[in-house]
């Protein structure tokens, strides 16, 4: 046999690196990641980004009580100013301006030369507050309405993410099982059409029947790879809730491929789900605004204390101090009075306002409204699925009993002459069938108890019964 002088070139760097059965070396992937339901919800509620930020808000509304309650305290400032300038007074009024720019100064109307001289200034103001009318309180209650709207939608979030995990956990087990049986039945139909090519062989039965038996094979191939496209895309759908983008993952079958007990769990009020409690929350958070606005338009009474005192380097007669002098405290002044201000144009504001908010309010009783039909209708559809789910999973011991028996007779019957092998190929596809529907009948009914506890706010029970029912036999 001689070699080309191409493949001859080909096979060297093969001969130099080894040989030819490093070709079959292929680079390890990522370690898969094996979870049960139960762990990868744990995981997904400790890690999930959303799960996190929801937590945080929670934390920012705590805050926000804690800010609103500050307001209740006294105002208490001080300032302190040294400066060197000139004093060049006229006589004359300003209005009262924001921020204050134009300041004035005490002493007469000097209009001489400029002379410059240090001047100083200190002083502690005190101001409180000591009643609202019931602004403060209904402020403190407003934030304290955010507080608890925001310690629901943890909840809320937190059942949604464990509802997801469960549920693509669910589904990718489903996924494994179907490739656990398109592989048994890709196996099954080998066996046959091997059988089949040697009856060809031997002239017993006619080539037709060789082609129809690889047909078959390779549409039973063709459902094995579909299945474990699926397989993988559940895979990567379960690690993005888990937090895992990128990384491969499967779930353990645990008690999932077992019949769960026949337990029925107690069905709470939709008013109790956390989905309808973020929304009562909201219609509380529109309320106390409302409050608030009801205690804005009085006016606030401030009783203030003043301890100053100022230094000037500038004698009575006009002339100046030499050096520092001035940067020292002089005179001391102390003043105690109580203001009353009120703002006599914001009540058409407010009353506006109000209405917005009157306005928001009704909106967000009617999403409630909504909020607990939408929930009644999904504890409805998953008692519905449940009872489904469970009746078939009662029928698919007969549909795969049954299948068995025909698959055996079609193929005993062809094996006899009695049968072609369409008649073998269409009992082989009814037990195909009938292996699929049992092996996800009873993983089936998980997932409808998985849509029951989520409808009813609450997936413990569903976690608690997988950890309590024993894998086993069927």
């Amino acid at each position: 046999m001689r070699i080309g002088r191409g493949k001859f070139c080909s096979l060297v760097p093969l001969f130099f690196l080894g040989g030819l059965p490093l070709l079959a070396q292929q680079p390890a992937g990522p370690p898969v990641r094996e979870f049960t339901v139960e762990q990868a919800v744990d995981y997904a509620l400790a890690h999930y980004p959303s799960v996190q930020a929801s937590l945080e808000q929670y934390n920012a509304a705590r805050s926000s009580v804690a800010l609103a309650r500050t307001d209740l305290l006294p105002d208490l400032q001080t300032v302190w100013q040294g400066d060197r300038g000139s004093r060049e007074s006229v006589l004359g009024v300003l209005l009262p301006q924001y921020p204050n720019i134009l300041t004035g100064t005490q002493g007469s109307v000097t209009p001489h030369a400029n002379r410059p001289f240090w001047t100083s200034g200190a002083g502690v103001l005190l101001s409180w507050e000591p009643f609202t009318f019931g602004y403060r309180h209904a402020e403190i209650r407003s934030a304290l309405a955010t507080e608890q709207r925001t310690q629901q939608q943890v909840t809320l979030t937190r059942l949604g993410v464990a509802s997801a995990v469960a549920e693509a956990s669910l589904a990718l087990l489903a996924d494994q099982q179907r490739v656990t049986v398109s592989q048994a039945d890709l196996d099954q139909r080998q066996v046959f059409a091997r059988s089949v090519h040697a009856l060809v062989d031997a002239h017993l039965r006619p080539g037709a029947d060789a082609s129809r038996a690889d047909a078959e094979v390779a549409t039973a191939r063709t459902r094995l790879i579909q299945a474990q496209t699926d397989q993988h895309v559940g895979s990567v759908a379960l690690a993005q809730v888990l937090g895992l983008a990128g990384a491969q993952v499967s779930i353990q079958p645990g008690a999932f491929l077992e019949t769960p007990p026949d337990a029925g769990w107690a069905e709470p009020p939709p008013a109790r789900n956390p989905a309808a409690l973020v929304q009562q929350g909201r219609v509380e958070e529109e309320k106390a605004k409302v409050r608030v606005l009801n205690h804005a338009w009085y006016p606030h009474f401030t009783p203030e204390a003043l301890l100053s005192a100022r230094g000037s380097g500038e004698r009575s007669n006009g002339t100046v101090e030499p050096g520092a002098n001035g940067l020292d405290f002089s005179a001391w002044n102390w003043e105690a009075g109580l203001t009353a201000q009120m703002d006599l144009t914001s009540f058409f504001a407010i009353h506006e306002r109000k209405k917005v908010e009157l306005a928001n309010f009704r909106q967000q009783e009617q999403l409630y409204t909504q909020t607990l039909q939408n929930v009644t209708a999904q504890q409805q559809t998953a008692l519905a699925d449940l009872d489904g789910a469970r009746r078939v999973a009662q029928n698919t011991p007969v549909e795969l009993e049954a299948s068995r028996q025909g698959e055996q007779q079609a193929t005993a019957r062809f094996r006899a002459g009695l049968a072609t092998s369409v008649d073998v190929a269409q009992a082989q596809d009814l037990l195909a069938q009938a292996e699929m529907d049992d092996s996800l009948a009873r993983l089936g009914i998980w997932r409808a108890l998985a849509e029951l506890a989520a409808a009813n706010g609450d997936l413990t029970p569903f976690l608690s019964m997988a950890a309590n029912t024993p894998a086993g036999g069927h």
